[in-house]
């Protein structure tokens, strides 16, 4: 074909067609056109010639199905090609506005609820662009039924993040991806979830590695394809975080408590259990309904056992918890109520003491180095914790490497990092006294606070890893009831996902 044969037949593949066309097109290239200016990236207009040729000129036969003499391959070739416009479109929806989410677990109990399937607005503080391109559609991180990877380790495109509507405020509820779900082992399900670093710091990462037949095998997540999580911002980049008994202070002023807030509660009462009637009537679900047996009621099996014991049952005694003619307590109870809840209880005729339930164990907690006398209720310690902020500069002492190490090294993309035996941190073999952060940081914790484990176990959560905030409750699922015997939770369809955001 000549030149001129190439431009005559341009011009009437160009003017054949019907001005219902050419609008179609001009709609979707403003689209793109705007979509690209949001991207930042001018080389993406590239594709409007594409899209020339798709709905104009049409010199790649996307569409040569539709002259097949084969009834069989133009219906087929029909429905394939209506599955692909919809995946592209679920696709830019999904990666830019935004996306549903479940609620898998109780953290954040009672604002959103275990079964709630929310709508998640990633426009509000800027679309994270895809860090990982190539993925299969509609599937997270693991193929169902084969459970293999549902995604491509190459290419991984740097970060980025779109320009959005504000930044991440506080009390706002966020979805992102789980920090130290980088590593993770094939059997974690097993073994309560656990991630990949709290095995290690239980059983010891030489067994964790080397036992495949309890903890599986070793699993590399990038970024964006690390396990969606969701929890309260309490703690925003450059201020300093501390908790004393429960309430949670930054930079030194204390903080007003969401409205459904928990804390895990032990009640007694005068010789009735508890049944499922009162439980509901109480909005408590069966996984939260416990039975708590003192250590008075049990055999000691050596002489700290007995004087704990001895301590405890001295503990319950003060706070008004009572035993029967031989000794034994009437019944005690475990569970986590709001503020609300525990007037409800308390009000309850055969309900005869409460009291806030005692850390009663010894908790693994961020940063492992210096937190041995924290707990979740009183937590980093006099001076409190800083959050790290983009742009701050960090002194490297030793104590600084001890919190900020995985920022830097792991967060940051600097896996040389590390604190020799001169006291002194190297970056890429040469000394660093000071520090520059790269990115943001926030402290998230859920709104059930003795019941979720959160910034207080795994540390700080990067601005890379935001996804979004929940918008709206789409929909809502009680697992304990039949589906259609009040297995649908009807009162929480639209319901506002972060009521406590005024």
């Amino acid at each position: 074909m000549t030149k001129q044969q190439f431009l005559d037949d341009l011009k009437r593949r160009i003017t054949d067609n019907k001005t219902t066309r050419w609008i179609r097109f001009g709609i979707v290239a403003l689209i793109y056109i705007l979509w690209t200016v949001w991207m930042h990236n001018a080389w993406l207009l590239l594709g409007l010639i594409l899209l020339f040729d798709i709905y104009i000129t049409g010199y790649i036969p996307f569409t040569w199905w539709k002259k097949s003499k084969n009834k069989t391959t133009r219906t087929i070739m029909s429905w394939v090609d209506a599955i692909v416009y919809a995946l592209v479109l679920v696709y830019f929806v999904f990666a830019f506005l935004g996306q549903n989410y479940q609620i898998p677990s109780s953290s954040l109990e009672k604002t959103l609820l275990t079964g709630d399937y929310l709508f998640v607005n990633k426009a509000v503080y800027g679309p994270r662009v895809p860090m990982t391109p190539v993925n299969f559609p509609l599937v997270h991180n693991t193929l169902p039924i084969i459970g293999t990877k549902s995604y491509l380790s190459w290419p991984q495109l740097e970060y980025h993040r779109l320009p959005g509507l504000r930044s991440v405020e506080a009390g706002d509820i966020v979805v992102f991806n789980f920090p130290a779900g980088d590593t993770v082992m094939s059997k974690a399900p097993q073994l309560g979830n656990m991630d990949y670093y709290t095995m290690c710091q239980m059983f010891g990462r030489d067994r964790v590695l080397s036992d495949k037949e309890h903890f599986g095998d070793v699993i590399y997540h990038p970024v964006d394809r690390r396990e969606n999580y969701v929890k309260r911002a309490v703690g925003l980049p450059g201020q300093w975080l501390k908790i004393i008994d429960g309430d949670i202070y930054i930079d030194d002023k204390k903080q007003a408590m969401p409205e459904n807030v928990q804390f895990q509660y032990l009640f007694q009462t005068d010789g009735t259990y508890f049944t499922d009637p009162d439980w509901e009537e109480l909005e408590v679900s069966p996984d939260d309904r416990g039975v708590y047996e003192p250590l008075s009621q049990r055999t000691p099996q050596d002489e700290e056992e007995a004087r704990n014991a001895a301590a405890e049952q001295q503990w319950l005694l003060d706070h008004g918890f009572k035993t029967n003619a031989n000794g034994q307590w009437y019944p005690i109870h475990s569970t986590f109520l709001t503020s609300k809840m525990l007037e409800q209880l308390k009000s309850n005729p055969h309900v005869t003491a409460v009291v806030k339930a005692p850390e009663m164990y010894k908790d693994n907690l961020f940063p492992a180095a210096i937190s041995q006398n924290w707990t979740r209720a009183n937590y980093g310690g006099k001076q409190g914790l800083w959050i790290p902020r983009k742009g701050d500069v960090l002194e490297l002492t030793p104590q600084a490497w001890d919190i900020y190490e995985r920022a830097i090294r792991v967060y940051e993309n600097n896996p040389t990092a590390e604190l020799r035996s001169d006291g002194r941190v190297y970056i890429d073999g040469k000394p660093a006294d000071y520090y520059t952060f790269k990115m943001d940081y926030y402290f998230m914790m859920g709104d059930n606070r003795d019941n979720s484990l959160d910034s207080r176990y795994w540390g700080f959560v990067p601005e890379d890893h935001i996804i979004g905030t929940p918008w709206r409750v789409l929909i809502s699922f009680d697992k304990d009831k039949p589906l259609l015997s009040g297995g649908i939770r009807w009162n929480r369809v639209l319901k506002d996902a972060n009521p406590d955001k005024k």
